[in-house]
């Protein structure tokens, strides 16, 4: 783990599973239709498709040269995967229903005051695979946050981890890479990001290991507070306790 920040100026945020909490927010809305549809399921086994399948479907549109097709696009063609795997019966406005919960994502409790926080010595951006309109309604309503700037994938017609999405982001923040570090929940996002000369933060939100593609990362703690005060403080958080050596950057 390397603590020496001292070239980092611009931090850029995934949104979706890193500053927003998606199984806590979304399940509430599979429960209903559970519960409605009488179905013997708990809405936690119907999310693990449906999360896992989305990733699918970005990837598929990627290697398919498919362009950007949506990241509310690729949810919603999940979600009905996902379903018909489970062979439960939906109708179009169950999916209606539930997808209507994507405009109501909440933050993790220790998200916003952190990212105050850190807009005092970084410039702050959101790099997200969203929709651009999608993404500032998210940071206008949900986190109620103001980003110096948000950058939604669409500008490089590429889901992440695609090389175009990091380099794109790089020519828009008129910067170079070595000056930019990606803050994502999700390894492949920290992985596509180091590929392009980011310095890289993995938040390990889910206690999942980094794949081994040959790609170290800068910084790797369990939450965004152990994060705002390595980078802030050079306090490297002790997790020895918590995380099997072999994951300990």
């Amino acid at each position: 783990m390397n603590n020496n920040f001292t070239e980092t100026k611009i931090l850029t945020f995934d949104i979706f599973g890193t500053l927003l909490n998606l199984k806590d927010s979304m399940e509430p809305y599979l429960k209903k239709y559970l519960s409605d549809f009488n179905d013997n399921f708990e809405a936690s086994e119907i999310w693990n498709t449906w999360r896992d399948r989305q990733r699918i479907e970005q990837y598929q549109d990627n290697i398919l040269m498919l362009g950007h097709s949506g990241y509310l696009n690729t949810c919603e063609i999940a979600l009905k995967y996902s379903l018909d795997k489970h062979k439960l019966n939906y109708t179009s406005d169950v999916v209606n229903n539930i997808m209507n919960g994507w405009n109501y994502l909440i933050p993790f409790d220790d998200v916003v005051s952190n990212l105050a926080k850190l807009q005092k010595r970084f410039k702050l951006v959101a790099l997200s695979n969203g929709e651009q309109w999608y993404l500032e309604h998210l940071a206008e309503k949900q986190l109620q946050f103001k980003f110096d700037n948000i950058i939604s994938v669409e500008l490089a017609g590429q889901f992440k981890p695609s090389p175009a999405v990091y380099r794109k982001a790089t020519q828009i923040l008129d910067s170079h890479s070595k000056h930019i570090m990606m803050v994502a929940s999700h390894s492949f996002d920290v992985i596509g990001a180091s590929a392009c000369g980011y310095k890289s933060a993995y938040i390990d939100r889910y206690d999942l290991p980094l794949e081994d593609r040959g790609y170290s990362v800068d910084i790797h703690v369990q939450n965004f507070s152990q994060f705002k005060d390595l980078i802030l403080n050079n306090k490297i958080p002790d997790i020895s306790n918590n995380k099997s050596e072999k994951n300990i950057e």
